[in-house]
């Protein structure tokens, strides 16, 4: 009855077998060989309902299955999309791998991918579309930066970890053996950079890895860098190792019970332990760190490194001067419990639970109360100056005034700049006038005074230009550094801010006159704003 052409047509002969209706053909076709393919229902329907005479009619089409292989707009995707056949043949592995090669994937095809994908003719009504994954590219994965392995313990470590006592329980003033090492023990194995793995397209383009970044090994005093093995740090002293950036140093160390009249004012070139107390009007001056393991009443700390005081620092406001009676002052970071009428300043200041009526000064961080959400309390006092401020409670329920200053240092760094602009302009006004006159002596008939002045000229434009070249370099980094402080300079409360608080972020002022839920408050478009946290 019917009749399948070359061009996938399937044909009756209406002259042969007259149908009597399109339910009838359509039945046929369903219960013939060739029941899957695609029925032309307009060509029948218009076959009974217009008086044609045609005598071959196209009843249905077998389609063979296809495949079209897209690449996404990254390249890093190539997707196909399978028609499954209609009656007629289904795509066999090797057509469907032309395909792809047609669509110029190269590389990340997975052959898993294509099997899956044309299993699906055998599992889906003919007609189908389905799509599915061909080839997939690889991002870069950037190196690792080089890394520095500690090989031993530093006071900071032994600090940490309290010892434990025979029931279970922990000693807090009990912190075991003071880390000290040997001349000749390994300080820091360092880890090289590595360069990454580079990716792919699935066209073929490769996608080059960012390398680590490469520190170099610092050997801080009583240290050197391994003759043997270059990526070791080895101790040249008995002492204390100190971490430092991306090195150690190890110091000497001097130890005392107490700081009080019987021991006098403390000088050392290395650094301080003291066991108990320091008492008020004594002084502790050292080169590396300090650690007191009870509290500092009144008195002045001043180190090279870090200042750990494992109580509080605790100090009074002077009647004659209004001045407070204790300060902390060092190169590193201050750590101590509390601070009470007190001045620190530091890289950065971690206090465990509250500063009160304390003034505090930090390039980094100050930060009130311990974990990954401190809630220590912060009220009285100042915060001169601090790029991130993180505490739990700002202000008191009183209202009373206190001034928080971040970003404080970028004021001198706009002077800076303002003071290399200028500069920068004489040295380019004395390179234009220098280029005049070299002109001019170019006029000079005499050849051996004019080679002598156009040489004394000309050494003199290269000095301002290099001079002109050096303050351009400093004016781009200051103010990369100045953009990186007012873009990272943030206020972080975990509890609520109080009313009474000034807050200053570079040269702008929000006086906050109602208390506010757990925010950060930051500079955002030049003016400074308050963001509830979620």
């Amino acid at each position: 009855m019917f009749k399948l052409a070359h061009n996938g047509n399937v044909l009756l002969d209406t002259s042969k077998s007259a149908p009597t209706s399109a339910a009838f053909i359509i039945e046929a076709i369903e219960q013939s060989p060739y029941s899957e393919c695609e029925i032309d229902h307009d060509a029948i329907n218009n076959y009974f309902s217009s008086a044609t005479t045609e005598r071959i009619l196209v009843v249905a089409t077998r389609h063979d299955a296809t495949l079209i292989v897209e690449i996404s707009d990254d390249k890093m995707l190539a997707t196909g999309t399978l028609t499954l056949a209609k009656g007629g043949a289904t795509l066999s592995f090797d057509e469907a791998k032309k395909e792809l090669v047609k669509a110029h994937v190269a590389r990340g095809y997975k052959q898993a991918f294509l099997e899956q994908l044309l299993q699906k003719q055998f599992e889906l009504p003919p007609g189908s579309v389905v799509s599915g994954p061909l080839a997939k590219g690889r991002l870069p994965t950037d190196g690792q930066d080089s890394k520095f392995k500690a090989m031993v313990k530093t006071l900071k470590d032994r600090l940490k970890a309290p010892k434990l006592k025979e029931d279970g329980s922990v000693d807090m003033r009990d912190f075991g053996k003071l880390a000290s090492v040997k001349p000749g023990e390994l300080l820091i194995q360092q880890q090289p950079a590595t360069p990454g793995q580079e990716g792919f397209t699935v066209i073929g383009d490769v996608l080059p890895a960012k390398p680590g970044q490469v520190h170099a090994l610092i050997a801080g005093e009583g240290t050197e860098i391994s003759k043997n093995n270059p990526m070791e740090l080895l101790s040249t002293i008995a002492g204390v190792p100190v971490e430092i950036n991306n090195g150690m140093r190890v110091d000497d160390i001097f130890t005392v019970n107490d700081v009080s009249v019987k021991t006098g004012h403390i000088d050392f070139e290395g650094s301080v332990i003291v066991s108990k107390n320091v008492e008020p009007g004594m002084r502790i001056n050292a080169t590396g760190d300090i650690t007191v393991f009870g509290t500092v009443e009144s008195g002045e700390l001043t180190a090279g490194g870090d200042i750990l005081v494992k109580q509080g620092v605790i100090g009074h406001q002077k009647p004659e001067d209004k001045s407070l009676s204790c300060r902390i002052i060092c190169a590193g970071d201050v750590h101590a419990s509390h601070s009470q009428y007190c001045y620190i300043e530091a890289n950065s200041i971690l206090l465990d639970r509250q500063a009160s009526h304390s003034s505090m000064k930090a390039k980094n961080i100050i930060q009130i109360g311990q974990s990954e959400l401190p809630k220590g309390k912060l009220f009285g006092g100042e915060i001169l100056d601090a790029t991130k401020l993180i505490a739990g409670e700002i202000g008191n329920e009183s209202g009373a005034k206190m001034a928080i200053n971040l970003a404080a240092s970028a004021t001198q760094m706009t002077k800076d700049i303002d003071k290399y602009f200028s500069e920068l302009t004489a040295a380019n006004e004395q390179v234009d006038s220098l280029q005049a006159a070299l002109e001019k002596a170019d006029l000079i008939k005499d050849a051996d005074k004019k080679s002598e002045l156009m040489n004394k000229i000309g050494s003199t434009q290269i000095h301002h230009s290099q001079q002109a070249e050096q303050l351009e370099k400093q004016i781009a980094s200051l103010e990369q550094k100045l953009n990186t402080m007012l873009d990272e300079a943030i206020l972080t409360v975990n509890t609520v801010l109080h009313s009474g608080v000034e807050i200053h972020i570079f040269n702008k002022l929000l006086k906050t006159t109602r208390n506010f839920p757990p925010s950060n408050v930051k500079l955002e478009n030049n003016k400074i704003e308050i963001e509830f946290k979620t």
